[in-house]
């Protein structure tokens, strides 16, 4: 009798093993599934038809995978599955390279800063204590006409940028004419700024628009 108990036991137990081993298996081979059907939905699509927010598709990608990836972590033979996600993960990032190479490039915040202020690595400090009596003109010159050279290529976001930075330099010229600055460079800034003022408002109002009719579409 107590044997006939230790041999229902075990068999329980191996039935349970059995059990929860192919519980698992098979919902790594869903997991594993469901990642392929979305790498594969996407590139059904056209780079030129994809109209959803790219973001949104990265997401979506990364959390598909990582389910994938981690419904394989209890498995013992998962070397088939693992293979499976590294096919549809390179045929994503390909689809990936694609429709970034096809996307307008935008001028980075690190470039902005480089284009209208030259080479003064200001980085996240926008006090400008390098700005003096002597080159404050130069800077909003060079300021200005930069803006008006690029005003074409520069995002909404961009804008928003130069703003902040048009403003800070404002500030920074506060101080300067309590230092000395010239009635003649004080005047000719006046121009610069009454220049860039409508040129501001104009053309990021524009990249707005451009933008809202872009995400209409």
């Amino acid at each position: 009798m107590k044997n006939l108990k230790f041999l229902l036991i075990a068999v329980l137990s191996v039935f349970t093993l059995i059990s929860c081993k192919n519980e698992k298996e098979t919902y790594a081979e869903k997991a594993v599934a469901d990642y392929e059907m979305f790498v594969d939905s996407i590139n059904n699509v056209a780079v030129a038809d994809l109209k959803t927010d790219w973001d949104s598709i990265e997401n979506d990608h990364q959390r598909r995978k990582l389910i994938a990836e981690n419904a394989l972590l209890e498995l013992e033979n998962r070397e088939e599955y693992e293979g499976k996600i590294v096919v549809s993960s390179d045929k994503y990032e390909l689809y990936k390279s694609s429709y970034l190479a096809q996307q307008p490039k935008t001028v980075t915040k690190s470039a902005v800063r480089t284009a209208l202020f030259g080479s003064n690595d200001m980085g996240d400090d926008m006090s400008f204590n390098w700005v003096n009596k002597t080159n404050i003109l130069s800077v909003y010159d060079n300021f200005v006409s930069t803006v008006e050279k690029n005003k074409d290529a520069y995002s909404r976001e961009d804008w928003d940028e130069i703003k902040l930075l048009y403003e800070a330099l404002d500030t920074r010229k506060n101080t300067v004419e309590n230092e000395g600055l010239s009635s003649s460079d004080n005047n000719k800034i006046a121009g610069l700024k009454i220049k860039f003022a409508p040129m501001y408002t104009l053309n990021r109002m524009g990249s707005k628009a451009e933008e809202n009719s872009e995400a209409k579409e």
